[in-house]
């Protein structure tokens, strides 16, 4: 029973650090910082990444590779399982070109257009064009392949 009680206060525990690391204060990393690659396709891509805990649980996934099969939704996204879910901390945002965003916790989304809804920021696109991302993006599925330099 103690047993029991232990691993519940430590779940919890850990469930409080984890709110605290996603809430707290958002800021965007200096591209010459990034060490986390972004490929939507074959295509390489610049990524102003967040500073966030989203973004760190994403990380430790790029280390070992990740491949995100992505579909298109609503004529303005592409959005795809990361296959587990990482901290949030949703807010109430409206999206333009080249976001990229958590959503529901364990789904990357990748706007080539526009969209307001509770995402938690995960980063921009820098370099593309909106018209260049509509192209990119707004024509068929795509796959994207997250790595570390």
């Amino acid at each position: 029973m103690k047993l029991k009680k232990l691993a519940a206060l430590l779940c919890a525990l850990m469930l409080c650090l984890a709110g605290l690391s996603a809430s707290a204060e958002n800021r965007t990393v200096e591209e010459g910082d990034n060490d986390m690659q972004m490929m939507i396709g074959e295509t390489p891509v610049t990524v102003a990444w967040e500073d966030n805990a989203s973004v760190e649980a994403l990380k430790a996934l790029a280390a070992e590779g990740l491949t995100i099969e992505m579909s298109m939704y609503g004529g303005f996204e592409q959005v795809g399982s990361i296959g587990q879910s990482l901290p949030r901390d949703d807010q109430q945002t409206t999206t333009a070109s080249g976001d990229i965003v958590l959503y529901s916790g364990n789904q990357m989304v990748v706007f080539y257009g526009s969209n307001s809804w509770a995402y938690t920021r995960l980063g921009h696109i820098t370099d593309p064009t909106p018209e260049q991302m509509k192209a990119l993006l707004g024509n068929e599925d795509v796959t994207i392949t997250l790595s570390m330099k």
